[in-house]
């Protein structure tokens, strides 16, 4: 019977039917199902891919965000297990029609068990990537940051197309000696615009540089400002540097960019050479492949600063450039208002000879012109003083005498100023301002405004040029000196700027019967001599504010008897001398932030009978004033606050109150509440002040509160509120008892919120409380929560758990930080919050690790924002 069998199956036969009677059979009589569960499994690894798929999709929307390795490797594997899957099944019906015996056999059992058991392994294959996939935490991951920091360039830039390319040809080609690279030409001509360009395609181009580095020199340099933007590129922070010398700054310098093949771009060097080594810069990396570019106005800087092969002038623009530029800056809407306006458009551009500063500031004014005869007037301007364009470079640059770095201002402090020098009136300041800044003749930032260099050395040539006589002005602004000018450089100027300096006394005494302006705040004056302003009689401008050591003001400030601004701020001074009566032409005083104050003597204040302006926030603030008769400052302040009502003239105020009492005279004097700017109140356990007198002041910006008790604050007498639309920086700390500040919702344009040490604070807005104001929302109009802010600021409030229990827009939102609010477990965000605005959130990271979010969305659209303390 044996050899019967062996004659019709042969071993390789004989072999898998052993192994099917032994218990494989599965492969066989299982095989429909294992292929309906193959199919099941396989949907479920595509649902799984997609899920991560659209994860990863998502994040990659944040900038510098990228899918992992891993990630990407396992989407590849199922991409390809999907094939194997639908090329098993494409067999599966075949396999199946085999089948007999109620599917227990096979009519081919060789094939049916090969083809059962390919379908078991891929069933489990296909199992097993899932689980790989459900296992996968980090899925994205942040980009490392990039070789340059990307720089803001105008929208409309032309022709420097040609000269970008060449100088980028000259940076990336290493198989050229061209290790230092000048680029030279006139003020304005666009200089600065092509080395941004240079730097931007670091951040889009392929090359192999390590890191770029962006630093601005100016007419004076200042190496210890060099050396920190280089610090700051290659990883050595400001409070790491903090305690070395410069030497061992350049040292740190050397040893990191030794390893480093970098782009240093030096943006704007005058007539000065600048010594890259003593900086820290190792020059024997440039044989290997690292580059210096920089502009300057001079091209014999080329030459000191190595750059004899490789220097470009950059050029005025021809006329179609020229013509190309001026007619994107107006724009076609006025250029076809009126078929005459194109072709004095033309003649208009053509006045400013190809300079494209020139081009865009008259182009802008002009933009708003849409009759022919005010173009015709332009014309007419411009040609008056076609002698000064026709050779523009020569001209400009011999009457140029100085320059500084960007130095930002507070508009109101510029318009004060102003009015003080007499060039505007307390009604025309914010015109002018606002014509300049249409005029591209100031640039905004926000509350402050700063002037382009070639426009500044522009105003100063004008200036000199309309009196016909040079040295109207000495400025040596942020140029790090520690010793003011030399006396004779003062004489016959009549203004002078030495801010941001580190002049620590002035001993000498200057003859200045032309000085009407002297700016020395930001330095370190200890010690003015008491001469010092005897011969200064047309002066109309001081400002001292900035130098902490100064602690007293020499007896001889009498002598200033033309003067209209006086700026102590921010000073060390502790008191007032009885001289200061002297001033009787006083128009602005500015007393803020001199915390060490202790006396200013009585009727002093009341002196002044021309003050408009007196600015007192926190002044004589770590002291208690000096009790003795004839002293002003005291707790309560009421000799102080009658003497302030006297003045007839004045139209801003800001102040510190103390404990009630101070609250309660300040508000006897109705005057003062309507002309208050800025308001401080600490150590009111009773505040007198509710939300009915903050309301009517109508002028207060800015509301500092300090241990004081703000139970009473809340909204039920929120009928007779009006909107305090006025209000837009308010800081709440160290107050007790106050478990919310939904009193917030009145104060529609508020942009910066900062609330610390509130201990009993719970939440910012009572969901309660603000639903309770339906009403009176129909009454005052919608009630847009935080719609204007800018900053939001929590610290210390151990029991603070939520700012408002629904998410808000914050369209203007800027920061937020937060610290040691250790219940606040939810930021009031979904992934529409901020939309469009480049927000950072900080706070210390296992906060940030414990917080809760709406979504996956809103947690993916804010995990770019956080930076850690």
């Amino acid at each position: 019977m044996g050899g019967i069998i062996s004659t019709f199956f042969s071993a390789d036969t004989i072999r898998p039917i052993l192994f099917y009677v032994g218990g494989q059979a599965k492969y066989i009589w299982g095989l429909k199902g294992n292929l309906d569960d193959l199919q099941t499994q396989k949907e479920n690894l595509i649902a799984k891919k997609l899920d991560l798929l659209n994860k990863v999709r998502l994040a990659e929307q944040q900038p510098r965000i990228r899918r992992t390795t891993t990630v990407e490797l396992w989407f590849k594997r199922v991409e390809e297990m999907e094939t194997k899957v639908e090329n098993l099944q494409k067999e599966g019906d075949q396999q199946i029609d085999r089948l007999c015996l109620g599917g227990f056999c096979s009519t081919d059992l060789i094939s049916s068990y090969d083809f059962g058991k390919k379908v078991e392994n891929l069933r489990e294959k296909v199992i097993e990537l899932k689980k790989e996939g459900e296992a996968m935490k980090e899925v994205y991951e942040g980009l490392p940051e990039g070789a340059a920091v990307e720089k803001a360039v105008d929208r409309t830039i032309v022709g420097q197309e040609s000269i970008l390319d060449r100088v980028w040809r000259c940076i990336t080609d290493q198989e050229k000696n061209e290790e230092i690279i000048g680029l030279y030409g006139m003020g304005g001509i666009g200089k600065t615009t092509l080395l941004k360009q240079v730097n931007n395609k670091f951040c889009s181009e392929e090359h192999d540089f390590d890191v770029v580095i962006w630093s601005v020199v100016s007419r004076e340099p200042n190496l210890k400002q060099i050396q920190e933007d280089i610090g700051n590129r290659i990883g050595f922070s400001t409070d790491s540097w903090e305690r070395k010398s410069f030497e061992e700054r350049a040292s740190d310098i050397t040893n990191t960019l030794k390893h480093k093949k970098f782009v240093l771009l030096l943006d704007d060097i005058w007539d000065s050479e600048i010594d890259l080594t003593k900086l820290g810069v190792p020059l024997q990396t440039l044989d290997s492949g690292s580059r210096i570019v920089f502009t300057t106005r001079f091209e014999g800087t080329c030459g000191k600063m190595g750059a004899h092969k490789n220097r470009y002038k950059v050029f005025c623009l021809g006329d179609d450039d020229a013509w190309k530029l001026f007619e994107g800056v107006v724009g076609r809407y006025v250029l076809n208002k009126h078929p005459d306006i194109p072709k004095l458009a033309e003649d208009v551009a053509r006045q400013c000879h190809g300079l494209p500063l020139a081009l865009k500031t008259v182009g802008n004014a002009m933009a708003s012109k849409e009759y022919p005869e005010e173009w015709k007037e332009a014309i007419e301007i411009l040609s008056a003083s076609a002698s000064k364009f026709e050779d523009m470079e020569k001209k400009v640059l011999s009457s140029l005498k100085f320059s500084y770095d960007n130095y930002e201002i507070e508009k109101t402090e510029l318009i004060e100023y102003w009015k003080s020098e007499g060039f505007v009136d307390s009604s025309s300041g914010w015109g002018v301002l606002g014509a300049l800044v249409r005029a591209c003749l100031l640039e905004e930032a926000g509350d402050r405004v700063k002037m382009h260099d070639m426009i500044r050395d522009m105003a100063l040539w004008i200036a000199n040029e309309v009196e016909e006589e040079e040295d109207n002005f000495l400025v040596r602004a942020g140029v790090g000196l520690t010793d003011a000018p030399k006396i004779e450089e003062w004489e016959g100027v009549k203004r002078i700027s030495l801010m941001q300096n580190e002049i620590q006394s002035l001993p000498q005494i200057p003859t200045c019967p032309r000085l009407q302006t002297l700016l020395l705040n930001a330095n370190c004056i200890a010690n003015i001599t008491d001469s010092f302003f005897q011969s200064l009689p047309s002066l109309r401008v001081l400002d001292l504010s900035g130098n902490l050591y100064l602690t007293e003001l020499p007896v001889g400030i009498s002598s200033l008897v033309s003067l209209h601004h006086l700026d102590l701020s921010f000073t060390g001074v502790r008191g007032l001398p009885q001289e200061l009566k002297a001033l009787v032409n006083l128009r602005y005083l500015n007393l803020e932030y001199t915390n060490d104050m202790s006396k200013i003597p009585q009727q002093l204040i009341s002196s002044f009978s021309k003050l408009q302006v007196l600015r007192m926030l926190y002044c004589g603030s770590n002291h208690q004033p000096i009790v003795e008769e004839g002293n002003v400052l005291s707790d309560d302040a009421e000799s102080l606050m009658k003497e302030i009502h006297c003045l007839e003239q004045l139209n801003l105020i800001t102040m510190s109150l103390h404990g009630s009492r101070g609250v309660e005279n300040f508000l006897k004097f109705p005057k003062l509440q309507n002309i208050t700017q800025a308001l401080s109140i600490e150590d009111c356990n009773s505040l007198p002040l509710n939300l009915l007198h903050l309301a009517n002041m109508e002028h207060l910006e800015q509301l500092f509160i300090r241990k004081s008790n703000l139970e009473d604050w809340n909204v039920d007498c929120a009928g007779e509120v009006q909107k305090m639309r006025k209000l837009h920086f308010v800081t709440i700390y160290e107050c007790s008892n106050v478990k919310d500040s939904t009193w917030l919702v009145f104060v529609p344009n508020l942009k910066w919120l900062r609330i610390f040490d509130c201990d009993d604070m719970e939440e910012i807005i009572s969901v309660e409380k603000f639903e309770k104001l339906s009403e009176v929302s129909e009454m005052m109009g919608e009630l847009n929560l935080f719609a204007k802010l800018e900053l939001l600021e929590l610290g210390n409030a151990s029991n603070l758990k939520r700012i408002y229990r629904d998410h808000l827009p914050f369209s203007q939102l800027k920061e937020i930080r937060i610290w040691e609010c250790p219940k606040l477990k939810k930021l009031p965000l979904n992934s529409s919050s901020a939309k469009g605005r480049k927000m950072v959130i900080r706070g210390y990271k296992e906060w940030w690790e414990e917080l809760q979010w709406e979504d996956q969305a809103t947690q993916n659209a804010f995990s770019p924002c956080f930076m850690p303390y």
